[in-house]
This record gives structure tokens, sequence and C-alpha cells, in this order.
């Protein structure tokens, strides 16, 4: 499995802070200033969690908080 960070709606400098403060460095962090990968995922706010298949299909999304377990349970299936 690999995880992804997806930011675009602060500025860059808001996004390597966020990095910083929060300690993401287990997982890669993207920036997309365009909003065109949220467009392309359908994507109207933040926080958002998708969970794609090996095609890349979005299979799963959860808004807001969700549970890992439950994450993984379902990530096994794909």
């Amino acid at each position: 499995m690999t995880v992804v960070g997806l930011g675009a709606q602060d500025t860059y400098g808001e996004a390597i802070e966020f990095v910083e403060n929060y300690g993401t460095r287990s997982f890669r962090m993207l920036y997309d200033e365009s909003f065109e990968s949220w467009s392309a995922l359908g994507i109207r706010g933040q926080p958002i969690s998708i969970l794609f298949d090996t095609d890349g299909k979005g299979r799963f999304i959860w808004y807001g908080p969700f549970d890992e377990d439950e994450v993984l349970e379902l990530a096994a299936t794909l």
C-alpha cells in the first residue's frame, strides 16, 4: 500500500509548514496549486481520504476522520 497526501488549498509555504509541524514524513506529500487534481478527483473540500484500487479507481471515500482499521480491512479486499 502506498499513502500519498495531496495539498492544494493552502500556499506552498503553508504546505511545507504543515509537513514540518505534523511530521508527515512517513508518506509522500504532493502539492497542486492549480486545483486540477481536486477537479479530476471530484474533491470539493477537505479533509477527504480516497482509497484507490490497483487500477487507480477510487473505491472508497471518507469525508473527515476515518477509522484506520476499516481502511486496512477494505484495502485487503482490493
